[in-house]
């Protein structure tokens, strides 16, 4: 008989590493919305939207623990943020957050999470290139979320929330930041990968002994 978890899918990398349970898939959740808030407070202030650290966090955290528990710890971070835990940037939270101009972003964090998780489910993490891909396509969907959500905050305000208004506060400053840690955690994971490839091999050769 099969133990219970919140792992759906294929085993991510998380998997290789740890039995699959639900007491340790909760750590794992909690794990993941944690460094997801620490990574939030590594921040260049900038109004609307500061640069952070948390996109790629998101991006690991999905990876890591594969599509379902990714997105369910981005959702625990959106929700202890809600209720009162200073986890969003500078330290922020509140209802108010979600509300505002950054709001939609860390709706997306959710579904960037999930997309990221089924593509390392798919194994698109073991190697360089197609975990770099899986990382822009994880990168891109938090945009997707934030822009609208960005342009309706903006005009809820009295700021000018047209198109090129929109992009340049909400898109254009993070292009660059999106691309550099797309490659970042396409290494990170792929190292990771490997080095767990190695202990593999030294246990095997270990037990032929």
């Amino acid at each position: 008989m099969s133990s219970i978890t919140l792992a759906v899918g294929r085993p991510t990398l998380a998997d290789r590493i740890f039995t699959r349970t639900l007491a340790l898939d909760i750590v794992l959740v909690v794990a993941g919305a944690a460094l997801t808030a620490v990574a939030a407070q590594v921040a260049v202030p900038l109004w609307p939207v500061p640069i952070t650290g948390q996109t790629l966090a998101v991006l690991l955290v999905g990876v890591t623990l594969g599509a379902t528990r990714g997105a369910i710890s981005l959702a625990l971070y959106a929700v202890l943020g809600i209720v009162g835990l200073p986890v969003f940037s500078e330290h922020s939270s509140g209802w108010g957050v979600i509300a505002g101009p950054t709001g939609g972003y860390i709706v997306g964090f959710i579904f960037a999470a999930a997309l990221t998780g089924w593509l390392a489910q798919l194994e698109w993490d073991r190697k360089i290139l197609r975990a770099f891909l899986a990382f822009l396509a994880g990168s891109v969907v938090p945009f997707a979320f934030g822009l609208p959500w960005l342009a309706a905050a903006l005009g809820s305000l009295g700021f000018p929330n047209d198109l090129n208004s929109v992009l340049q506060a909400g898109l254009y400053p993070f292009i660059l930041g999106g691309v550099i840690k797309a490659a970042l955690g396409a290494g990170i994971i792929t190292l990771a990968w490997y080095a767990v490839g190695v202990s593999d091999k030294r246990k095997a050769a270990k037990s032929a002994e």
